[in-house]
């Protein structure tokens, strides 16, 4: 009994520790992960992160007697449950959550066992003898005799997603040598500097939060003149918008004003704004004219330098 309070006690202080030292933690399933793959997922998070497995009531316990100088880590209590455990990190997130997941081991069927997705048997010979045939008709997989040996006509299907691999199946599927499963960590939850999000979250890019808080500035500006409440999204619009109306009426009464003026000019005299537009054009045409100036005459003393050159060997 002293033995496992003293666990018990060094368990709570190593806990303590690891909330305070690191600021994300990853929490994990670790259902059917073996002993081996853990050890190989501590190896590869070496230097970025640590792992913490324990016994549920352990943890909430611990948990519990932290919340008082620790009150932020109640968000973690409703995860406690399941086989699970944590990843402590002060790294990038995505790459902490990438290197989790990565680590998956195959596995055969095991009768009982839940099919994460769907299981295909695919056509082809199975070098197995005739007498099996029966085998595979009461399964539903269609065969025929090849070469002395059973042939899988078709692609089938034999166990779906989510449901429980019948004995047949596994028999079958371990005989075919298919190890359909495989089996890792999986994140059931992710804590960030207070808060609890799914994992889904690290996918997101900054560039579709820039389009996200872009589409809804918009959206606010466009509320906001729909119903003529200044905000400040639709302020600048507001000001095009009373600019372009001046604009319009200086326009239509003839009143000249410094920055109305010139265009006003234009609008009464189609030949000058024709001028302005192929000027403008030339001025943008320089560049590339230019440039394919300096172009020909490059190629030109290339072309120059190697009849140069020809004629020194003629």
């Amino acid at each position: 009994m002293g033995a496992a309070r003293e666990k018990k006690i060094e368990y709570f202080a190593k806990l303590r520790t690891l909330l305070e030292e690191y600021k994300s933690i990853f929490i994990v399933g670790v259902d059917n992960v073996s002993s081996q793959q853990m050890h190989e997922i501590r190896k590869a998070l070496r230097g970025e992160g640590v792992v913490l497995m324990g016994k549920n009531t352990m943890v909430r316990r611990a948990l519990r007697g932290l919340l008082t100088d620790l009150p932020e880590y109640e968000k973690l209590m409703p995860f406690v449950k399941g086989n699970i455990g944590f990843i402590f990190t002060n790294s990038d997130l995505s790459s902490i959550r990438d290197v989790v997941v990565a680590n998956k081991v195959a596995a055969p069927a095991r009768a009982g066992a839940v099919a994460p997705a769907d299981v295909w048997v695919p056509a082809g010979n199975t070098g197995m003898e005739p007498g099996k045939t029966s085998f595979f008709q009461a399964l539903g997989v269609p065969t025929k005799i090849a070469r002395g040996t059973i042939e899988i006509t078709n692609d089938v299907k034999v166990v779906e997603a989510n449901s429980k691999v019948g004995p047949s199946e596994a028999s079958l599927l371990n005989m075919l040598n298919i190890s359909p499963f495989t089996y890792g960590l999986t994140i059931v939850q992710v804590y960030d500097n207070g808060q609890t999000f799914p994992s889904s979250i690290l996918d997101i890019t900054d560039d579709e939060l820039v389009s996200h808080f872009v589409s809804a500035i918009n959206t606010v500006a466009s509320i906001s003149l729909a119903v003529g409440y200044p905000t400040l999204p639709s302020v600048g619009h507001s000001v095009v918008n009373s600019y372009k109306n001046v604009l319009g009426l200086a326009v239509a009464l003839n009143f000249k004003y410094d920055l109305v003026e010139e265009l006003i000019e234009l609008l009464n005299n189609p030949e000058l704004l024709a001028a302005k537009q192929a000027a403008a054009a030339t001025t943008s045409s320089a560049p590339a004219a230019a440039a394919a100036a300096e172009e020909e005459a490059a190629e030109e003393a290339e072309e120059s330098d190697d009849d140069m050159g020809f004629g020194l060997f003629d």
